[in-house]
């Protein structure tokens, strides 16, 4: 199966990545394109497109300034080393061994706005360009409008190298988007993960987010084939629902957390 995540906003460059081994992103040619208009954009600009402070805007805007090829590991960082936020708090790949990367780089993508699709050990350099952004580029209004067909036909071909046709979506919904799932080669199964709150079973983002890196890791280091398989997650208290579960859509619940 292969799975996708989305990426996070919050990036470690200072802790040593656990491995040398890259490679490079595919579409770094589309990267360009959106650094380019990126760097027409005043830091004031950036600040309102993508709602964010201004120190955060000025260094953005320093980010598009620098940014350069080819990636090497002096100048860039492995993605799934790279990315520092929630999800990436579940998924734990700093305790990956060998093994386990070889996996994930067969069957782990993150979605990003600025690289399309990453490969867990595709360099990249650090960005922010969440794939929601209004960002007109040459005859597209959005983000969702330049990728087009790209990260689905790139899925695609990633599902039929990988050896089946299950995808297992754990990206949020923002990114997810950008997966034209008509047009996908198979088929989608979307875990939920819902946590107890003042008696009900509810999404909470927070823990939601990291669940999604949790279940990620579960499939990584257990090499799961089988969505059968998946009703075996059971990472920091989560079970598998069967009440609450659709057709592609399994429900994991857990029992209110205690702060």
């Amino acid at each position: 199966m292969l799975l996708v995540v989305s990426p996070a906003k919050n990036l470690d460059y200072e802790t040593p990545s656990i491995t040398a081994a890259f490679t490079q992103p595919e579409f770094l040619d589309k990267s360009k394109i959106l650094i380019n208009r990126c760097r027409r954009l005043s830091p004031a600009k950036i600040s309102s497109l993508m709602k964010i402070s201004d120190k955060l805007a000025g260094l953005n805007a320093d980010r598009y300034a620098s940014w350069s090829t080819p990636f090497d590991n002096a100048n860039a960082k492995q993605a799934v080393l790279a990315f520092n936020g929630d999800v990436y708090a579940g998924l734990q790949a700093n305790s990956f061994s060998e093994s386990d990367l070889d996996y994930a780089q067969q069957h782990l993508r993150i979605l990003s706005g600025l690289y399309g699709l990453l490969k867990p050990l595709d360099l990249m350099q650090p960005y922010r360009l969440e794939m929601g952004t209004k960002l007109n580029v040459r005859r597209s209004k959005n983000l969702y409008e330049f990728w087009g067909n790209t990260i689905t036909d790139k899925i695609n071909q990633d599902l039929s190298s990988q050896g089946d046709n299950i995808l297992i979506n754990l990206a949020s919904n923002e990114y997810f988007k950008s997966v034209k799932t008509k047009l996908v080669d198979g088929v989608v199964v979307t875990p939920v993960f819902k946590d107890k709150k003042s008696g009900e079973y509810k999404i909470i983002s927070f823990f939601a987010k990291k669940a999604r890196g949790l279940m990620a890791r579960y499939i990584i280091q257990n090499r799961i084939t089988d969505v059968a398989e998946l009703s075996g997650f059971d990472l920091e208290g989560y079970q598998f629902n069967p009440e609450l579960s659709k057709t592609n859509q399994p429900v994991f619940t857990r029992e209110e957390q205690v702060a």
